[in-house]
């Protein structure tokens, strides 16, 4: 910045681009009788607050001008709590940009950034994927600030540390890191850290997504998610507490959670919403509901393809008549359908969605076994994966779940058993190779802890949850005081 004002508007408004986009505001006007000049941009500033500094600043009068026009105006002339001075311009023309009012006066070399930007945004609502029966109904947001402030309402914590990086040469979005100072590793926040720093593009319009892609390292071919989406501030909270890091991406309602493991994917809110035993309950169906989405159509395709397998007391499974199309195919054939219903129904409108259900469940379903293009069974067992598969918490396992699935399909459709046994294995070895920021994927199973591998099969009450994931190397490993001594 100079100290001329013509040289200093005129700069702005070449940047800016005003006169060719309609909503970029220059509001001249004379502040202690020198030249001066707010800019913003039209559906960010704050009309009363852009206002109530305007008045002020118009009955300034010259005699109060001190030492120094900066101090003068931040002391006595700006009325507003979050206002700072910048001399940059590149910082003035981010600050505008992210939605700042800005003020120049003639014969400042600093310009005045008042942070009194608003967005568009909506108001917390409960997520559509992590609905429970009983909690809260508040969910995140696309706003960043509000998503701070939902998780500062629930950890009233002075060492909870939110650090705001930019990313992005064009899109220059917020991205915040966030983690309590007295217990997380700080390698861990500072890798993670670097690797949002060193993201080098010039946009990321599908935020929380790519900046995934450029931090957890490792081939993106995996399927396997290595961090864990959520849009609950409680699921955020308790993570934090255990020392993760949460990831927030401004324009996201979905926060992301490092470093998980397979097992952070397969827990829901609602098992902790519910007594022990009921939370005991509801998980091991869930796990059950997992491991049939990716194991029931395999199994049953190498049954019936090879029935020597089965005992007498099980040689009702299977079709008595396999029809002119191979059953691998009608699994294939069935798998799609099943994606297409799924796509169908997201770009469905609402008023048409029973209408679509009625023509998946009798114009498809039923015609499609009239004609024999597909057996019964098949589509029996299709809709069991498919109900496994959405009981899945994290839609992301789901759909790695899904691949791995077809994988297994085709395995032992052209391999029967050896190819069922060499897919398993193929799979197993993938997830025990696969690491988030540094943590084994399948851990507490592998390397194997007993008191961690306990906690996941077994709901056990909050009192006894004593002990952070020794995997995350917490700096405070305890959660409850004494608990060291009751843990031995």
């Amino acid at each position: 910045m100079k100290k001329s004002y013509e040289d200093n508007i005129a700069r702005l408004k070449t940047e800016l681009g005003e006169g060719e986009s309609f909503d970029i505001v220059v509001r001249p006007l004379r502040v202690m009788g020198k030249k001066a000049a707010l800019i913003c941009i039209d559906g960010f500033a704050k009309d009363d607050i852009l206002t109530e500094v305007m008045e002020f600043l118009l009955l300034l009068r010259r005699e109060i001008i001190g030492a120094s026009i900066h101090k003068t105006l931040l002391t006595k002339g700006i009325p507003y709590i979050e206002t700072n001075t910048e001399q940059q311009i590149e910082k003035v023309l981010q600050a505008v940009l992210s939605g700042a009012i800005i003020l120049i006066v003639d014969g400042c070399d600093e310009a005045f950034i008042i942070d009194a930007r608003t967005y568009p945004a909506r108001e917390p609502a409960e997520p559509d994927v992590e609905r429970v029966v009983r909690g809260s109904r508040d969910g995140f947001t696309e706003t960043l600030v509000f998503n701070t402030a939902l998780l500062r309402r629930r950890i009233r914590d002075n060492r909870l540390r939110i650090k705001l990086f930019t990313v992005g040469q064009r899109s220059k979005t917020d991205v915040c890191v966030c983690y309590l100072q007295d217990i997380c590793n700080p390698d861990l926040v500072n890798t993670i850290s670097e690797r949002i720093n060193n993201i080098n593009i010039d946009g990321i319009p599908m935020a929380e997504k790519s900046v995934e892609e450029f931090i957890v390292g490792g081939s993106n071919w995996n399927p396997y998610p290595r961090v864990r989406y959520t849009e609950r501030p409680d699921v955020a909270a308790t993570h934090l507490f255990e020392g993760h890091v949460i990831i927030i991406v401004d324009t996201s309602p979905s926060v992301m959670i490092a470093p998980v493991t397979y097992f952070h994917h397969v827990q829901h809110a609602e098992e902790y919403r519910q007594e022990p035993l009921i939370g005991l309950y509801i998980r091991w169906i869930r796990f059950a509901a997992i491991i049939s989405s990716m194991i029931v159509t395999p199994l049953w395709l190498l049954f019936a393809s090879s029935p020597e397998l089965l005992p007498e007391s099980l040689n009702f499974i299977g079709p008595k008549e396999v029809g002119k199309v191979p059953l691998l195919l009608q699994f294939i054939i069935a798998e799609i359908s099943i994606d297409l219903l799924r796509m169908a129904a997201i770009h469905t409108p609402s008023p048409m969605t029973t209408a679509l259900g009625v023509i998946a469940a009798l114009l498809i379903g039923q015609i499609a076994v009239d004609i024999g293009l597909l057996t019964p069974e098949v589509i029996l067992y299709t809709a069991v994966v498919a109900v496994g598969q959405y009981c899945t918490p994290s839609y992301e396992l789901a759909m790695a779940n899904r691949l791995i699935r077809l994988f297994l399909l085709l395995t032992t459709g052209f391999f029967k058993l050896p190819g069922l046994i060499i897919g398993a294995v193929l799979v197993f070895l993938s997830l025990v190779t696969t690491k988030s920021f540094g943590v084994p994927y399948l851990w507490p199973l592998l390397p194997f802890n007993t008191r961690a591998l306990k906690s996941i099969l077994i709901r056990s009450p909050v009192t006894m949850q004593n002990m952070r994931p020794e995997a995350l190397k917490p700096l405070d490993k305890s959660r409850q005081p004494g608990s060291k001594e009751r843990s031995r």
